[in-house]
């Protein structure tokens, strides 16, 4: 792997599960636009789709930075892809799956990765249920992402190859 400098700390990991061919640059220049740097990814045959691609990158960047490539990749026809924003110590981690039948999904996580429900959230699913049970489990398994996971565990599951980090450039302090 590869690490260029970051002017800001926060990081984490972008997985594009599948990628039509002609639509690889695109994503590079949206990944790149937001990061401020130029992004050549490790593009590789996805094994599940023909004609698709994949690929990873762990980036190094502003806190924010998962957010924006997550709404710049947002809502891209045939592009699954999962990013990942490591909790720092100003900010909450995240992690946001998107999927073409489903739209794009975002959970906050802690510093391990694992998904956080909010008070909130198990409110709104208690409130939603109105006492039943079934009910309850369905909208904890909503606010917990299943339906993603569930779309995008094959994909997870074929061959990774080596991630290639890309960061911001460090500013000069003076």
């Amino acid at each position: 792997m590869t690490s260029i400098a970051a002017r800001a700390g926060a990081s984490g990991v972008l997985v594009v599960h599948s990628c039509p061919k002609g639509l690889t640059s695109h994503v590079e220049w949206a990944l790149a636009s937001r990061i401020g740097t130029v992004v050549k990814l490790d593009w590789s045959p996805q094994p599940l789709l023909p004609d698709m691609l994949r690929a990873e990158a762990s980036w190094h960047g502003p806190v924010g930075t998962g957010a924006a490539v997550a709404s710049s990749l947002f809502g891209w026809h045939e592009l699954r892809f999962e990013i990942t924003e490591d909790q720092t110590g100003i900010s909450d981690g995240g992690r946001w799956m998107h999927a073409p039948t489903l739209g794009i999904f975002h959970m906050q996580t802690d510093s391990a990765g694992n998904g956080v429900l909010t008070e909130d959230a198990v409110r709104a699913a208690i409130v939603g249920a109105a006492g039943d049970a079934e009910r309850l489990a369905r909208e904890l398994r909503l606010a917990l992402g299943e339906a993603w996971d569930e779309e995008l565990e094959p994909y997870r599951q074929a061959e990774v190859g080596d991630a290639t980090i890309f960061a911001l450039p460090r500013l000069n302090a003076g």
